[in-house]
């Protein structure tokens, strides 16, 4: 029987995906250079929009747009890294539990220095509450983070045999763990592809219109149903960074923004890829 020769991809297919890779090359090329869009020069025109994303009011994005906008952030940072230092997980989870009502930056400096002394539940207790707030002071809400993170230290060892669970409802169950904490402890410690819906997050969804919503978790439901499942496990990493370098809350850097022609925010002007110029330059 002879071979079959391969069909040819459609002209129409193969042209959309070129097209798809040369958006990609010009909004990163754009990006890099400051030239992907413009943030209207009135503060009053920023304000309003921020106001009008604030209650959800901008269109939600399709299904493609999403998936171009995580193709370009996989295409900028293939593998995107976590900022909270830590050492194995129960330290990744005292980090995320520091780090409540605080910068990342600010955890990682008083952090090598408990972690040297205390990097498991039992050596936690035993180096005790007094010592591990003279340790963490520098921490906003040292006293009560304290408090959770002996607490915490404890039932791991009375009900996990000092593991951290690789279970939601277990994590949840901690002292000072909620739906965020449990999410990024989950993604980064097991794999999981969850999506910890944090403030930058929050903002980045409600002012682009990737994903809409009044809380965390509506926000965090939108993007699990909506991110491809290949771009999911770095999903949060990809948005947290967004949020935190590029856009961030007074002033967006929507000229170094790789899915400004995206975003549905009106405090903003896309420069087309006729303006941008040639990107392979």
């Amino acid at each position: 029987m002879p071979n079959k020769m391969p069909k040819k991809m459609p002209k129409k297919i193969r042209l959309s995906k070129s097209l798809a890779r040369k958006t990609v090359q010009q909004r990163l090329a754009a990006a890099r250079k400051g030239r992907a869009a413009r943030v209207k020069g009135v503060a009053r025109d920023r304000q309003a929009a921020d106001r009008k994303a604030n209650l959800g009011e901008l269109p939600q994005w399709t299904t493609a747009e999403i998936a171009e906008a995580f193709r370009r952030f996989a295409a900028a940072n293939p593998t995107p890294r976590g900022e909270l230092a830590h050492i194995n997980p129960f330290t990744l989870l005292v980090a995320v539990v520091l780090s409540a009502q605080a910068t990342d930056a600010g955890v990682n400096k008083a952090t090598p220095a408990l972690f040297k002394l205390a990097d498991t539940p039992e050596k936690m207790i035993k180096l005790g509450e007094a010592r591990l707030r003279d340790l963490i002071k520098t921490i906003g809400l040292y006293r009560t983070k304290a408090k959770n993170v002996i607490a915490l230290s404890n039932k791991l060892i009375e009900e996990h045999s000092g593991q951290v669970p690789h279970d939601r409802e277990a994590l949840e169950a901690l002292a000072g763990v909620g739906r965020k904490t449990a999410n990024v402890v989950l993604n980064i410690a097991f794999g999981e592809p969850t999506i910890a819906v944090d403030t930058h997050i929050f903002r980045v969804g409600n002012r682009t219109g990737l994903a809409t919503g009044k809380t965390p978790l509506e926000v965090e439901m939108k993007l699990l149903a909506a991110v491809p499942e290949q771009y999911r496990l770095h999903a949060h990493h990809w948005l947290i960074l967004h949020g935190r370098y590029v856009c961030v809350a007074r002033r967006p850097l929507c000229e170094k923004c790789v899915i400004a022609d995206l975003c549905k925010w009106p405090g903003k002007v896309v420069n087309s890829p006729v303006q941008i110029g040639n990107a392979n330059k």
